[in-house]
Protein backbone atom coordinates (compact mmCIF):
# COMPACT_ATOMS: atom_id res chain seq x y z
CA UNK A 1 0.00 0.00 0.00
CA UNK A 2 1.40 3.40 -1.05
CA UNK A 3 2.32 5.81 1.73
CA UNK A 4 -0.19 8.64 2.17
CA UNK A 5 1.36 12.01 1.34
CA UNK A 6 1.06 14.93 3.76
CA UNK A 7 0.46 17.61 1.10
CA UNK A 8 -2.29 17.75 -1.51
CA UNK A 9 -2.90 20.73 -3.77
CA UNK A 10 -4.64 22.88 -1.15
CA UNK A 11 -2.35 21.89 1.72
CA UNK A 12 0.57 23.07 -0.44
CA UNK A 13 -1.31 26.27 -1.30
CA UNK A 14 -1.99 26.89 2.38
CA UNK A 15 1.62 26.41 3.46
CA UNK A 16 2.61 28.90 0.74
CA UNK A 17 -0.01 31.36 1.98
CA UNK A 18 1.13 30.83 5.56
CA UNK A 19 4.74 31.55 4.68
CA UNK A 20 4.00 34.62 2.56
CA UNK A 21 1.23 36.37 4.48
CA UNK A 22 2.82 37.77 7.60
CA UNK A 23 6.10 39.35 6.63
CA UNK A 24 4.39 41.04 3.68
CA UNK A 25 1.45 42.79 5.27
CA UNK A 26 2.72 43.21 8.80
CA UNK A 27 6.38 44.12 8.19
CA UNK A 28 6.92 45.26 4.62
CA UNK A 29 3.92 47.50 4.00
CA UNK A 30 5.26 50.31 6.20
CA UNK A 31 8.75 50.15 4.68
CA UNK A 32 7.47 49.98 1.10
CA UNK A 33 4.89 52.70 1.79
CA UNK A 34 7.64 54.99 3.02
CA UNK A 35 9.26 54.69 -0.42
CA UNK A 36 6.35 54.44 -2.86
CA UNK A 37 3.73 56.39 -0.89
CA UNK A 38 0.13 56.01 -2.02
CA UNK A 39 1.11 54.04 -5.14
CA UNK A 40 2.72 51.26 -3.15
CA UNK A 41 -0.07 48.99 -4.43
CA UNK A 42 1.52 49.23 -7.91
CA UNK A 43 4.81 48.01 -6.39
CA UNK A 44 2.90 45.02 -4.99
CA UNK A 45 1.58 44.29 -8.50
CA UNK A 46 5.09 44.25 -9.97
CA UNK A 47 6.38 42.28 -7.00
CA UNK A 48 3.64 39.73 -7.68
CA UNK A 49 4.59 39.49 -11.35
CA UNK A 50 8.20 38.79 -10.38
CA UNK A 51 6.98 36.19 -7.86
CA UNK A 52 4.92 34.46 -10.57
CA UNK A 53 7.90 34.32 -12.94
CA UNK A 54 10.19 33.03 -10.19
CA UNK A 55 7.53 30.60 -9.00
CA UNK A 56 7.15 29.18 -12.51
CA UNK A 57 10.90 28.60 -12.79
CA UNK A 58 11.14 27.00 -9.33
CA UNK A 59 8.06 24.82 -9.89
CA UNK A 60 9.53 23.38 -13.11
CA UNK A 61 12.82 22.70 -11.32
CA UNK A 62 10.98 21.06 -8.41
CA UNK A 63 9.10 18.70 -10.73
CA UNK A 64 12.32 17.66 -12.49
CA UNK A 65 14.42 17.48 -9.30
CA UNK A 66 11.98 16.48 -6.53
CA UNK A 67 14.09 17.07 -3.43
CA UNK A 68 13.32 18.52 0.01
CA UNK A 69 16.41 20.68 -0.51
CA UNK A 70 14.49 22.94 -2.91
CA UNK A 71 16.65 25.78 -4.19
CA UNK A 72 19.83 24.19 -2.82
CA UNK A 73 19.23 21.11 -4.96
CA UNK A 74 18.64 23.24 -8.06
CA UNK A 75 21.88 25.18 -7.49
CA UNK A 76 23.87 21.94 -7.24
CA UNK A 77 22.17 20.52 -10.33
CA UNK A 78 22.97 23.66 -12.34
CA UNK A 79 26.47 24.56 -11.11
CA UNK A 80 27.83 21.21 -9.97
CA UNK A 81 29.08 19.98 -6.60
CA UNK A 82 31.57 22.78 -6.03
CA UNK A 83 32.21 25.49 -3.45
CA UNK A 84 30.11 28.03 -5.37
CA UNK A 85 26.84 26.10 -5.16
CA UNK A 86 27.66 24.96 -1.63
CA UNK A 87 28.29 28.53 -0.43
CA UNK A 88 25.10 29.75 -2.11
CA UNK A 89 23.21 26.96 -0.35
CA UNK A 90 24.61 27.94 3.05
CA UNK A 91 23.74 31.59 2.41
CA UNK A 92 20.20 30.69 1.39
CA UNK A 93 19.74 28.60 4.52
CA UNK A 94 20.99 31.43 6.76
CA UNK A 95 18.78 33.92 4.92
CA UNK A 96 15.74 31.80 5.73
CA UNK A 97 16.70 31.84 9.41
CA UNK A 98 17.04 35.64 9.28
CA UNK A 99 13.57 35.82 7.72
CA UNK A 100 12.19 33.73 10.60
CA UNK A 101 13.88 36.09 13.07
CA UNK A 102 12.34 39.14 11.37
CA UNK A 103 8.83 37.67 11.40
CA UNK A 104 9.24 36.48 15.01
CA UNK A 105 10.33 39.98 15.98
CA UNK A 106 7.19 41.34 14.34
CA UNK A 107 5.13 38.84 16.35
CA UNK A 108 6.78 40.11 19.53
CA UNK A 109 6.07 43.75 18.65
CA UNK A 110 2.38 43.05 17.99
CA UNK A 111 2.09 40.95 21.17
CA UNK A 112 3.69 43.76 23.17
CA UNK A 113 0.96 46.20 21.99
CA UNK A 114 -1.40 44.34 24.34
CA UNK A 115 0.90 45.13 27.29
CA UNK A 116 1.01 48.28 29.38
CA UNK A 117 4.18 49.66 30.90
CA UNK A 118 7.64 50.81 29.97
CA UNK A 119 9.38 47.46 29.51
CA UNK A 120 7.84 46.68 26.11
CA UNK A 121 11.17 45.79 24.50
CA UNK A 122 11.66 42.98 27.02
CA UNK A 123 8.17 41.60 26.37
CA UNK A 124 8.57 41.87 22.59
CA UNK A 125 11.74 39.77 22.78
CA UNK A 126 10.15 37.32 25.21
CA UNK A 127 7.12 36.77 22.97
CA UNK A 128 9.34 36.43 19.89
CA UNK A 129 11.44 33.70 21.52
CA UNK A 130 8.32 32.00 22.84
CA UNK A 131 6.65 31.71 19.43
CA UNK A 132 9.81 30.26 17.86
CA UNK A 133 9.97 27.67 20.65
CA UNK A 134 6.28 26.79 20.25
CA UNK A 135 6.45 26.11 16.53
CA UNK A 136 9.72 24.26 16.89
CA UNK A 137 7.79 21.78 19.05
CA UNK A 138 4.92 21.65 16.53
CA UNK A 139 7.33 20.95 13.67
CA UNK A 140 8.99 18.16 15.65
CA UNK A 141 5.74 16.21 15.38
CA UNK A 142 6.08 15.94 11.59
CA UNK A 143 5.07 17.29 8.18
CA UNK A 144 1.42 16.18 8.41
CA UNK A 145 0.87 18.24 11.55
CA UNK A 146 2.54 21.25 9.91
CA UNK A 147 0.10 20.98 7.00
CA UNK A 148 -2.96 20.63 9.26
CA UNK A 149 -2.01 23.50 11.56
CA UNK A 150 -1.33 25.75 8.55
CA UNK A 151 -4.78 25.06 7.11
CA UNK A 152 -6.53 26.18 10.30
CA UNK A 153 -4.39 29.28 10.89
CA UNK A 154 -4.48 30.45 7.27
CA UNK A 155 -8.29 30.19 7.04
CA UNK A 156 -8.74 32.29 10.20
CA UNK A 157 -6.28 35.04 9.31
CA UNK A 158 -7.35 35.33 5.66
CA UNK A 159 -11.00 35.63 6.67
CA UNK A 160 -10.22 38.50 9.07
CA UNK A 161 -7.82 40.27 6.69
CA UNK A 162 -10.23 40.08 3.75
CA UNK A 163 -13.09 41.37 5.94
CA UNK A 164 -10.91 44.27 7.13
CA UNK A 165 -9.83 45.13 3.58
CA UNK A 166 -13.42 45.21 2.32
CA UNK A 167 -14.62 47.37 5.25
CA UNK A 168 -11.61 49.68 4.90
CA UNK A 169 -12.21 50.15 1.16
CA UNK A 170 -15.60 51.71 1.94
CA UNK A 171 -14.05 54.30 4.26
CA UNK A 172 -11.17 55.43 2.06
CA UNK A 173 -10.33 59.12 1.93
CA UNK A 174 -9.84 59.81 -1.83
CA UNK A 175 -7.50 62.72 -1.08
CA UNK A 176 -4.96 60.33 0.45
CA UNK A 177 -4.79 58.41 -2.85
CA UNK A 178 -4.87 61.44 -5.16
CA UNK A 179 -2.23 61.98 -7.83
CA UNK A 180 -1.41 65.31 -6.19
CA UNK A 181 0.27 63.45 -3.34
CA UNK A 182 1.78 60.79 -5.59
CA UNK A 183 5.58 60.40 -5.30
CA UNK A 184 7.83 60.10 -8.37
CA UNK A 185 7.15 56.93 -10.38
CA UNK A 186 10.73 55.75 -9.93
CA UNK A 187 10.01 55.43 -6.19
CA UNK A 188 7.44 52.78 -7.05
CA UNK A 189 10.15 50.88 -8.94
CA UNK A 190 12.57 51.19 -6.03
CA UNK A 191 9.98 49.63 -3.70
CA UNK A 192 9.57 46.46 -5.81
CA UNK A 193 12.52 44.74 -4.15
CA UNK A 194 10.95 45.15 -0.71
CA UNK A 195 7.48 44.10 -1.88
CA UNK A 196 8.96 41.01 -3.57
CA UNK A 197 10.42 40.02 -0.21
CA UNK A 198 6.82 39.94 1.02
CA UNK A 199 6.17 37.17 -1.53
CA UNK A 200 9.42 35.25 -1.13
CA UNK A 201 7.87 32.55 1.07
CA UNK A 202 6.43 30.92 -2.07
CA UNK A 203 9.67 28.94 -2.45
CA UNK A 204 8.62 26.94 0.63
CA UNK A 205 6.16 25.07 -1.61
CA UNK A 206 9.05 23.41 -3.47
CA UNK A 207 10.31 21.94 -0.19
CA UNK A 208 7.08 19.92 0.12
CA UNK A 209 7.61 18.08 -3.18
CA UNK A 210 8.59 14.73 -1.61
CA UNK A 211 5.51 14.91 0.63
CA UNK A 212 3.17 16.03 -2.20
CA UNK A 213 0.64 13.94 -4.08
CA UNK A 214 1.09 14.13 -7.88
CA UNK A 215 3.65 16.98 -7.84
CA UNK A 216 3.78 17.02 -11.63
CA UNK A 217 0.16 18.26 -11.56
CA UNK A 218 -0.04 20.06 -8.23
CA UNK A 219 3.30 21.88 -7.87
CA UNK A 220 2.82 24.61 -10.48
CA UNK A 221 -0.88 24.95 -9.66
CA UNK A 222 -0.14 25.41 -5.96
CA UNK A 223 2.54 27.98 -6.78
CA UNK A 224 0.33 30.08 -9.07
CA UNK A 225 -2.79 29.88 -6.89
CA UNK A 226 -0.99 30.89 -3.70
CA UNK A 227 0.88 33.81 -5.33
CA UNK A 228 -2.24 35.17 -7.04
CA UNK A 229 -4.25 34.95 -3.80
CA UNK A 230 -1.53 36.74 -1.85
CA UNK A 231 -1.08 39.37 -4.58
CA UNK A 232 -4.79 40.18 -4.48
CA UNK A 233 -4.72 40.48 -0.70
CA UNK A 234 -1.58 42.68 -0.71
CA UNK A 235 -2.92 45.04 -3.38
CA UNK A 236 -6.33 45.52 -1.75
CA UNK A 237 -4.87 45.89 1.73
CA UNK A 238 -2.20 48.39 0.67
CA UNK A 239 -4.88 50.54 -0.98
CA UNK A 240 -7.03 50.27 2.16
CA UNK A 241 -4.17 51.21 4.49
CA UNK A 242 -2.82 54.15 2.44
CA UNK A 243 -6.38 55.32 1.79
CA UNK A 244 -7.19 55.51 5.51
CA UNK A 245 -3.92 56.66 7.04
CA UNK A 246 -1.70 59.60 6.08
CA UNK A 247 1.72 58.40 4.96
CA UNK A 248 3.34 59.97 8.03
CA UNK A 249 1.26 57.75 10.31
CA UNK A 250 2.01 54.64 8.21
CA UNK A 251 5.73 55.32 8.60
CA UNK A 252 5.54 56.10 12.32
CA UNK A 253 3.47 52.98 13.03
CA UNK A 254 6.19 50.85 11.43
CA UNK A 255 5.56 47.16 12.11
CA UNK A 256 1.94 47.61 13.21
CA UNK A 257 0.78 49.93 10.39
CA UNK A 258 -2.06 47.62 9.41
CA UNK A 259 -3.49 47.55 12.93
CA UNK A 260 -3.14 51.33 13.15
CA UNK A 261 -5.17 51.65 9.93
CA UNK A 262 -8.03 49.78 11.62
CA UNK A 263 -8.21 52.30 14.48
CA UNK A 264 -9.93 55.18 12.56
CA UNK A 265 -12.50 52.72 11.17
CA UNK A 266 -13.23 50.34 14.04
CA UNK A 267 -11.67 52.09 17.03
CA UNK A 268 -9.54 50.42 19.70
CA UNK A 269 -11.36 47.11 19.21
CA UNK A 270 -10.41 47.13 15.52
CA UNK A 271 -6.78 47.76 16.44
CA UNK A 272 -6.81 44.78 18.81
CA UNK A 273 -8.53 42.47 16.32
CA UNK A 274 -6.00 43.23 13.59
CA UNK A 275 -3.13 42.99 16.09
CA UNK A 276 -4.40 39.56 17.13
CA UNK A 277 -4.66 38.56 13.47
CA UNK A 278 -1.07 39.74 13.00
CA UNK A 279 -0.06 37.32 15.74
CA UNK A 280 -1.71 34.48 13.83
CA UNK A 281 -0.22 35.62 10.50
CA UNK A 282 3.32 35.93 11.75
CA UNK A 283 3.02 32.71 13.77
CA UNK A 284 1.95 30.72 10.71
CA UNK A 285 4.77 32.27 8.66
CA UNK A 286 7.21 31.01 11.30
CA UNK A 287 5.50 27.62 11.23
CA UNK A 288 5.76 27.26 7.45
CA UNK A 289 9.32 28.58 7.15
CA UNK A 290 10.59 26.42 9.99
CA UNK A 291 9.35 23.39 8.04
CA UNK A 292 11.31 24.49 4.97
CA UNK A 293 14.55 25.33 6.77
CA UNK A 294 14.41 22.02 8.64
CA UNK A 295 14.16 20.17 5.34
CA UNK A 296 17.00 22.26 3.90
CA UNK A 297 19.17 21.48 6.92
CA UNK A 298 18.30 17.80 6.57
CA UNK A 299 19.25 17.70 2.90
CA UNK A 300 22.54 19.49 3.51
CA UNK A 301 23.37 17.07 6.33
CA UNK A 302 22.36 13.97 4.41
CA UNK A 303 25.28 14.46 2.06
CA UNK A 304 27.52 16.05 4.67
CA UNK A 305 27.59 19.81 4.22
CA UNK A 306 26.43 20.74 7.72
CA UNK A 307 27.50 19.22 11.06
CA UNK A 308 26.13 15.77 11.76
CA UNK A 309 23.84 17.12 14.48
CA UNK A 310 21.42 17.98 11.67
CA UNK A 311 21.01 14.34 10.68
CA UNK A 312 19.98 12.79 14.01
CA UNK A 313 16.33 11.86 14.26
CA UNK A 314 14.13 13.29 17.04
CA UNK A 315 10.52 12.07 16.98
CA UNK A 316 9.50 12.53 13.32
CA UNK A 317 11.86 15.38 12.46
CA UNK A 318 15.51 16.24 12.95
CA UNK A 319 17.78 17.90 15.44
CA UNK A 320 18.51 20.40 12.69
CA UNK A 321 15.18 21.99 13.60
CA UNK A 322 16.39 22.62 17.14
CA UNK A 323 19.76 23.92 15.94
CA UNK A 324 17.99 26.27 13.49
CA UNK A 325 15.81 27.64 16.28
CA UNK A 326 18.85 28.20 18.49
CA UNK A 327 20.55 30.19 15.71
CA UNK A 328 17.47 32.43 15.37
CA UNK A 329 17.32 33.41 19.06
CA UNK A 330 20.57 35.50 19.15
CA UNK A 331 19.36 37.35 16.04
CA UNK A 332 16.17 38.28 17.90
CA UNK A 333 18.08 39.59 20.89
CA UNK A 334 21.16 41.33 19.50
CA UNK A 335 20.73 42.36 15.86
CA UNK A 336 19.14 45.35 14.12
CA UNK A 337 16.61 43.27 12.22
CA UNK A 338 15.44 46.04 9.88
CA UNK A 339 18.89 46.23 8.30
CA UNK A 340 19.47 42.49 8.43
CA UNK A 341 16.10 41.87 6.76
CA UNK A 342 17.17 44.17 3.91
CA UNK A 343 20.36 42.14 3.51
CA UNK A 344 18.35 38.90 3.65
CA UNK A 345 15.92 40.21 1.02
CA UNK A 346 18.76 41.03 -1.35
CA UNK A 347 20.49 37.73 -0.62
CA UNK A 348 17.31 35.83 -1.50
CA UNK A 349 16.90 37.89 -4.69
CA UNK A 350 20.50 37.19 -5.69
CA UNK A 351 20.20 33.47 -4.98
CA UNK A 352 16.93 33.26 -6.90
CA UNK A 353 18.59 35.09 -9.78
CA UNK A 354 21.44 32.57 -9.72
CA UNK A 355 18.89 29.75 -9.62
CA UNK A 356 17.04 31.07 -12.67
CA UNK A 357 20.33 31.54 -14.56
CA UNK A 358 21.23 27.95 -13.63
CA UNK A 359 17.81 26.86 -14.86
CA UNK A 360 18.78 28.08 -18.33
CA UNK A 361 21.56 25.46 -18.29
CA UNK A 362 18.97 22.74 -17.57
CA UNK A 363 16.09 24.08 -19.66
CA UNK A 364 15.91 20.97 -21.89
CA UNK A 365 15.65 18.70 -18.85
CA UNK A 366 12.89 20.70 -17.14
CA UNK A 367 10.88 21.41 -20.29
CA UNK A 368 10.21 24.96 -19.10
CA UNK A 369 9.51 27.89 -21.41
CA UNK A 370 12.84 29.48 -22.36
CA UNK A 371 11.26 32.93 -22.66
CA UNK A 372 9.59 32.80 -19.24
CA UNK A 373 12.81 31.73 -17.53
CA UNK A 374 14.77 34.43 -19.40
CA UNK A 375 12.18 36.97 -18.29
CA UNK A 376 12.53 35.74 -14.68
CA UNK A 377 16.30 36.27 -14.92
CA UNK A 378 16.00 39.75 -16.46
CA UNK A 379 13.37 41.03 -14.02
CA UNK A 380 15.15 39.59 -10.97
CA UNK A 381 18.47 41.18 -11.90
CA UNK A 382 16.75 44.51 -12.61
CA UNK A 383 15.06 44.52 -9.20
CA UNK A 384 18.39 43.70 -7.52
CA UNK A 385 20.01 46.74 -9.16
CA UNK A 386 17.09 49.03 -8.28
CA UNK A 387 17.09 47.86 -4.66
CA UNK A 388 20.84 48.37 -4.34
CA UNK A 389 20.63 51.88 -5.82
CA UNK A 390 17.90 53.02 -3.44
CA UNK A 391 19.01 51.33 -0.20
CA UNK A 392 22.62 52.40 -0.67
CA UNK A 393 21.46 55.96 0.15
CA UNK A 394 20.33 55.02 3.66
CA UNK A 395 22.71 52.06 4.02
CA UNK A 396 25.94 53.07 2.23
CA UNK A 397 27.69 49.94 3.50
CA UNK A 398 24.99 47.62 2.14
CA UNK A 399 27.10 46.30 -0.73
CA UNK A 400 29.81 45.36 1.77
CA UNK A 401 27.25 43.51 3.91
CA UNK A 402 26.15 41.51 0.87
CA UNK A 403 29.70 40.74 -0.21
CA UNK A 404 30.61 39.89 3.39
CA UNK A 405 27.67 37.47 3.62
CA UNK A 406 28.83 35.67 0.48
CA UNK A 407 32.45 35.57 1.68
CA UNK A 408 31.46 34.18 5.09
CA UNK A 409 29.25 31.54 3.47
CA UNK A 410 32.09 30.54 1.13
CA UNK A 411 34.52 30.32 4.06
CA UNK A 412 32.03 28.22 6.03
CA UNK A 413 31.62 25.89 3.06
CA UNK A 414 35.40 25.69 2.56
CA UNK A 415 36.07 24.90 6.22
CA UNK A 416 33.47 22.13 6.21
CA UNK A 417 35.02 20.58 3.13
CA UNK A 418 38.55 20.76 4.51
CA UNK A 419 37.72 19.31 7.91
CA UNK A 420 35.04 16.78 6.97
CA UNK A 421 35.75 16.01 3.31
CA UNK A 422 32.03 16.19 2.58
CA UNK A 423 30.19 17.99 -0.22
CA UNK A 424 26.62 18.67 -1.32
CA UNK A 425 25.84 16.02 -3.90
CA UNK A 426 23.02 15.81 -6.41
CA UNK A 427 20.26 14.16 -4.41
CA UNK A 428 18.17 13.09 -7.39
CA UNK A 429 21.10 11.48 -9.22
CA UNK A 430 22.01 9.54 -6.11
CA UNK A 431 18.41 8.36 -5.71
CA UNK A 432 18.23 7.11 -9.29
CA UNK A 433 21.54 5.27 -8.94
CA UNK A 434 20.26 3.47 -5.84
CA UNK A 435 17.16 2.35 -7.74
CA UNK A 436 19.31 1.03 -10.58
CA UNK A 437 21.44 -0.93 -8.11
CA UNK A 438 18.33 -2.57 -6.63
CA UNK A 439 17.09 -3.52 -10.10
Amino acid sequence: MAEKKAFGLWSAVFIGLGSMVGAGIFIVIGQAGAIAGNIVWVSFIFGGILALLSGYSLAKLAIRYPSRGGIIEYLVQAYGEGIFSGAAGVLFYLSQLIAIAAVAKSFGVYAATFMHGSNLVFWANAYAIGVVALFTLINLVGAAVVAKSENIIVIIKLTILIAFAIIALFSINPKLLSTADMPPLNNMLFAIGITFFAYQGFSVITNTVEDMTQPEKNMLKAMVISILMVAGLYIITSIAVLGNLPLSKVISAKDYALAEAARPILGAIGFKIIAATALLATASAINATLYATTEIGYTLAKEGDLPEVYDRNIFHSYEGLIVSALIVIPMLLFFNLSQITTVAALAVLIIQGLTHIGHLLKIKETGASLWLVLLAVAVTLSVIVLTLIYTSKSMPDLIYYILGAFVLSALFELVLRLFSGRIIRKQITGFIEKLEQKI
